[in-house]
């Protein structure tokens, strides 16, 4: 007997199936190695760009876009928190205030990124825009700043928390254009390859290019074809 997605799923829906065993993965690792866990990260962002170009070269089948959501809430959500929670707790250890404080912030996080993305399942992945910052940003700041070596819970806490309010936001996030998401990804594959000082260079490059859509992109960012 075949699994039931056996003829129902497309080239696509693999690519995100994968996506959400990358955010799982992405988890055990921010306990072990945060290095690591924010690099499965940046592939799991990889991944969730290719499944998109897939789908419009090849199709999609119907349940593609609540798979994407799903795989988002792993990737992108779950795991990014924890990755600020080991390195919370990696510095200051089990703080009945901070480290709470920062468990909570992340907690917040999810909550968010998880209402975010059932927003946008609903109204808004159909439009070449979106409200809110897109989950997948959100956990590339924060996997890039690691890898850049901003691995400091006093950085990254209060940006988990800027990034949680920002996703519920109505504050309107054009798509990339293929020739910009063409640039982001071979940068963010660099930061994911290269190890020490070159793949710090590469991370901050895409936490520079990441930090540089989120507070311009909604004003700036041109919106021809």
């Amino acid at each position: 007997m075949k699994p039931r997605f056996v003829g129902h799923f497309g080239l696509a829906d693999y690519v995100t199936v994968s996506n959400a065993a990358l955010g799982f993965l992405a988890a055990v690792a921010a306990l072990v190695d945060t290095t690591l866990a924010a690099r499965l990260i940046l592939l799991g962002a990889v991944a969730d760009g290719l499944d998109g170009v897939l789908a419009r070269q090849f199709g999609g089948s119907d349940a593609g876009p609540y798979l994407d959501s799903l795989a988002d809430v792993a990737s992108f959500c779950v795991a990014p928190a924890l990755l600020v929670v080991s390195v919370v707790l990696e510095t200051w250890g089990f703080d009945p205030v901070r480290s709470w404080a920062g468990a909570g912030l992340c907690a917040l996080f999810v909550a968010m990124g998880v209402t975010r993305l059932g927003l946008y399942t609903a109204y808004d992945s159909k439009s070449d825009s979106t409200e809110g910052v897109p989950t997948t940003l959100a956990a590339t700041i924060l996997s890039a700043g690691v890898l850049a070596g901003f691995a400091d819970p006093l950085v990254l806490v209060p940006l988990v928390a800027i990034l949680a309010v920002m996703m519920v936001t109505t504050i309107n996030y054009p798509d990339l254009h293929w020739q910009d998401a063409l640039v982001m990804g071979v940068v963010q594959a660099l930061a994911i390859l290269l190890s020490g000082y070159p793949g710090e260079v590469f991370a901050f490059g895409l936490l520079f290019l990441a930090l540089g859509y989120l507070f311009l992109g909604p004003r700036f960012y041109w919106r021809g074809t």
